[in-house]
């Protein structure tokens, strides 16, 4: 068991503390046992008639490597995202949607290929979001309390878990000081359930309670109870801060696809495995919202804009090291040999290389391009320049140390090489800084 609790912390620890450097995960940061055994081949390949270096362990080559490493993994992902069934001959072939209210809904298309089953456009109707359940409690003064100076728990009851909260009224405590102890006594338990104050017109303050998730589950008409009928401490905080009393009940949301009537304890949902729908507002009367798949050409140009994002902000981010990481003048020369290898034939299509390294698009040329007759092949130049982003972003990836700084302590004996699994971390730019 202190075993499971040990590795259950570094867990924990990794998710707090990496986290939020690694950026939104897609369903491209999935791979099969196959992909991740290519991966380490590679690694220790490379590690064969790679010298030994001496790096540099500060703390500063640790985040760069850190942040390259991510950077590559968002552009692989970004141009992943663009093709079917993550086949490269397919690059910019994603069908994109559009959607007659995107204040309304946000849409996405998911699905892969296109056959004589795929649902190529529907009609929405939402009447209803799904909503979150809401407590607030009774407004008082920023006073002292008129509960006696004691130990008090109250019980908070989520998805058939009970927690307990224990916490001490003092002699001089206020109303608004043991409200906020209790916002932070709840927040930092990370149950479901979210408190903040709100305050009225006289400037007394409330406790009010939110549940994390919205809509109805399992015949349930609430998403959390507050209680301290059977506490083990003093009872009588929950009657007086009037936290148990429920203003606003959890909803879900109500919607009809092509005039059938549906529902989703959520705002997120898909439709047919192939539509990604997050709902923002109820349709007005009469709102109806048709959502659809965009022809071929429409699809590559949308494609063409977000490719075009990723790129810029990979460069922007290796941009941001130039002096601090000098050796990431070579990384961005390896970029600008891409931009002068495709660099006329994208210019061509409206897609121009700026001085910084970054891509800059002619809506206006674009579009002529599409519209003409043969406007698929007019693109070939692009899935190119796509496919050759994306062998960089998987070297890079594969080894961000070759951008930092750092000294040859011996080359390998030619024709004796060998693998070194030891040093293999060190290429994944991932145990040296600890982030994995």
């Amino acid at each position: 068991m202190a075993d499971i609790a040990s590795l259950n912390n570094v867990y924990d620890h990794l998710t707090t503390a990496y986290a939020p450097l690694m950026g939104v995960n897609t369903k491209y940061d999935t791979h099969k046992k196959s992909e991740l055994r290519g991966v380490y081949n590679s690694i220790v390949e490379k590690s064969k008639e790679s010298p030994i270096f001496l790096l540099d362990t500060s703390r500063e080559t640790k985040n760069f490597a850190v942040s390259l490493k991510e950077s590559a993994r968002n552009l692989k992902n970004t141009i992943s995202s663009l093709s079917n069934e993550n086949e490269e001959e397919e690059l910019l072939s994603k069908k994109t949607v559009y959607c007659s209210d995107t204040d309304a809904v946000d849409v996405k298309y998911i699905g892969d290929r296109i056959d004589d089953k795929s649902i190529t456009s529907f009609n929405l109707i939402v009447d209803q979001l799904a909503s979150s359940q809401k407590n607030t409690g009774t407004f008082l003064p920023d006073k002292e309390t008129d509960l006696p100076p004691d130990t008090y728990s109250f019980d908070v009851h989520v998805k058939d878990t009970e927690y307990e909260f224990q916490f001490n009224i003092g002699e001089n405590d206020t109303n608004k000081d043991i409200q906020e102890k209790l916002v932070r006594l709840i927040n930092r338990s990370n149950i479901g359930v979210k408190a903040s104050l709100v305050d009225d017109e006289r400037g007394n303050t409330a406790l009010a309670l939110e549940s994390e998730e919205t809509g109805l589950k399992n015949g349930s008409e609430i998403q959390f109870r507050v209680s301290d009928d059977h506490t083990s401490k003093q009872n009588g905080a929950v009657e007086y801060f009037g936290i148990d009393r429920v203003t606003s009940h959890p909803t879900n949301a109500e919607f009809r696809i092509n005039g059938m009537e549906s529902s989703s304890a959520t705002n997120h949902f898909t439709v047919a495995n192939s539509y990604d729908l997050t709902l923002k507002e109820a349709s007005g009367e009469g709102g109806s919202i048709n959502i659809g798949l965009k022809t071929d050409v429409e699809s590559i140009t949308d494609n063409i804009n977000y490719l075009i994002g990723g790129y810029n902000s990979f460069i922007r981010n290796a941009a941001e090291y130039l002096e601090s990481q000098p050796n990431t003048k070579a990384l961005m020369r390896e970029m600008h040999a891409l931009s002068l290898r495709y660099g006329e034939s994208l210019g061509k299509i409206g897609i121009n290389f700026k001085d910084d390294g970054t891509m800059d698009i002619d809506t206006d040329k674009v579009q002529q391009i599409a519209d003409d007759e043969d406007a698929l092949s007019n693109f070939g130049a692009i899935k190119s320049f796509a496919t050759s982003v994306l062998n960089k972003a998987n070297e890079v990836s594969l080894d961000p140390m070759q951008y930092t700084m750092r000294k040859v302590v011996e080359y390998k004996n030619p024709g004796h090489t060998y693998a070194t699994p030891y040093v293999t971390s060190n290429y994944s730019g991932m145990l040296f800084s600890g982030y994995c």
